[in-house]
């Protein structure tokens, strides 16, 4: 067991609770970052977590805002304790073409998925130097590895992300801090669930595996990336695609 302090951004999403959700059942305690902090669904889920509940912190925040990010970390340090652990998981869409995307679209996406992880990075990584210990975690995408059409905002901040990633890793290595991406592909959460049926079918016959991802799979690789059993893993990129697409 541990006492260690994680910090979610996008907490609240479906992705998000998985990950606070199995970090919760392995001890942690956890921090988890959403606008939509103060919604019934949020409520919910805080109270269906029974005897994890009390270690479960939901709290407001804006990943595109830089001081609103700092808000958080300092909130989070001030109730929970020092953030030994983030995991960049706030995101959005905003599809489109090239040619008819708007400059508004790109803003949106780029500065929630690629900015706000500068963002809360910035914020949490002098802390965890100076103690000798941290883990953080971008959430990517398979889009941003192999780019998908209609997503060239989407995939570019995607693709952004690891190559913060591996950035950030060799600047903090030496210091005990690690700093990897998970990127997921095509998962079982009601946005894809919502596409046509014809589409979907698309999208699965596309998999080697022969069906979409579960969010627990995704938490399950982030919670071996945040132990103390992946100290010697920095810089990479974890595929977690079914086959989509390897590299």
């Amino acid at each position: 067991m541990t006492s260690k302090v994680a910090l979610i951004t996008g907490g609240v999403g479906e992705l998000g609770r998985a990950i606070s959700n199995h970090l919760l059942e392995a001890g942690y305690l956890v921090a988890a970052m959403d606008l939509n902090a103060d919604s019934e669904a949020a409520r919910q889920w805080s109270r269906s977590l029974n005897g994890t509940r009390k270690n479960l912190m939901v709290i407001a925040g804006d990943v595109t805002n830089y001081d609103s990010c700092l808000e958080v970390v300092q909130q989070v340090e001030e109730t929970l304790g020092n953030v030994d652990i983030l995991v960049n998981c706030a995101g959005i869409t905003r599809d489109g073409t090239l040619r008819k995307m708007s400059k508004e679209q790109w803003d949106q996406v780029l500065n929630a998925n690629l900015d706000s992880v500068f963002h809360m990075s910035r914020h949490v990584v002098n802390g965890m130097l100076e103690r000798g210990f941290g883990r953080i975690v971008n959430i990517a995408s398979v889009n941003g590895v192999k780019g998908q059409y209609g997503q060239t905002n989407y995939s570019s901040a995607k693709a952004g992300m690891h190559g913060f990633t591996m950035a950030l890793a060799q600047e903090v290595a030496r210091k005990g801090v690690t700093v990897n991406s998970v990127s997921p592909g095509y998962m079982n959460t009601a946005m894809v669930r919502s596409v046509p049926e014809d589409v979907l079918d698309q999208i699965i016959g596309q998999i080697p595996v022969g069906r979409l991802g579960e969010t627990r799979e995704i938490a399950a690789m982030v919670g071996f990336l945040v132990s103390d059993m992946a100290g010697f893993i920095t810089g990479a990129n974890m595929n977690v695609n079914g086959g989509l697409h390897m590299h």
